[in-house]
């Protein structure tokens, strides 16, 4: 886990994945009601999941990196 600051926009990843989505999906659409909003930026989210490259892009663009650490089974209690 990596702490960041309390307002540090060039650090967060996420703004990033904004940034995708505002100048793709998001870009110059009036929304006609807050369903098609909804299913604008869930068909965005999912091209963006399906292409890793724009996420190590976000990433990069921050200075962070992932490292794959293995899970463990949670045990329900």
């Amino acid at each position: 886990m990596v702490q960041l600051p309390s307002y540090a926009p060039d650090l967060n990843p996420a703004e990033g994945i904004w940034s995708l989505l505002r100048r793709g999906p998001l870009a110059d659409v009036a929304f006609t009601d807050d369903d098609h909003l909804e299913r604008t930026l869930r068909r965005g989210l999912r091209y963006i999941q399906h292409r890793p490259h724009l996420i190590d892009g976000c990433l990069a663009g921050t200075g962070l990196t992932l490292t794959h650490q293995p899970t463990t089974p949670r045990r329900d209690q």
